[in-house]
């Protein structure tokens, strides 16, 4: 596979870095790819705008930051507003419908939308919001297999919310699943919200 180039966006305190921490990790460590990961903030930690920049490919990475994302998350409005100009053209957009008033997105852009939060707080904790998201892009993307990523989340989350989470990814996971299961074509271009 050419280097696939990922940025998951949203707002300090959210768990950003830790989704594209766990994002290279299921692909470098479990799932056999070569992966790079970098990270940005906003002026204030928390709050503000930040992302984790991940890369993946099949044969060693010799740039480590993304330039023109491939696939996109987005879990805050600021974010989507920030980041989406920047999507290559035909990439991807995963967006938390929860929090994102979706705007404009380049021609060819594919959506998908997950109430990511409001699936966190069913689960009782809001922060787990971006595990549900690595559900979610794990399903829709297939770009790091199910069990690398599950693999890669009961790593790097701690021991007593270990339950938490991975309910947490298998509800992202889950949602893409009865969304595409027996579904008619309107209903999953619906899903995918189309090529925008």
């Amino acid at each position: 596979m050419e280097p696939l180039e990922i940025r998951v966006s949203g707002l300090g305190g959210q768990g950003i870095i830790l989704a594209g921490y766990i994002i290279g990790k299921a692909a470098s460590i479990y799932d056999g790819k070569e992966a790079t990961m970098a990270q940005a903030y906003g002026p204030e930690a928390r709050g503000s705008a930040c992302s984790s920049q991940v890369i993946i490919a099949d044969e060693r990475i010799h740039y480590p930051y993304v330039t023109e994302p491939g696939v996109l998350v987005c879990m805050s409005q600021e974010a989507h507003d920030k980041f989406v100009p920047e999507l290559k053209p035909g990439g991807v957009v995963l967006i938390d419908e929860t929090l994102v008033e979706e705007g404009s997105f380049p021609e060819g852009t594919t959506v998908y939308r997950v109430p990511a939060t409001d699936i966190a707080e069913e689960l009782g904790r809001k922060i787990v919001a971006n595990i549900v998201m690595l559900g979610f892009f794990a399903a829709c993307t297939g770009v790091v297999d199910r069990e690398a990523m599950r693999q890669a989340v009961a790593g790097s989350v701690p021991a007593a919310a270990l339950d938490l989470n991975m309910d947490a990814f298998d509800r992202g996971y889950e949602h893409v699943v009865r969304k595409l299961s027996g579904v008619g074509a309107n209903e999953l271009l619906e899903f995918e919200g189309g090529a925008t």
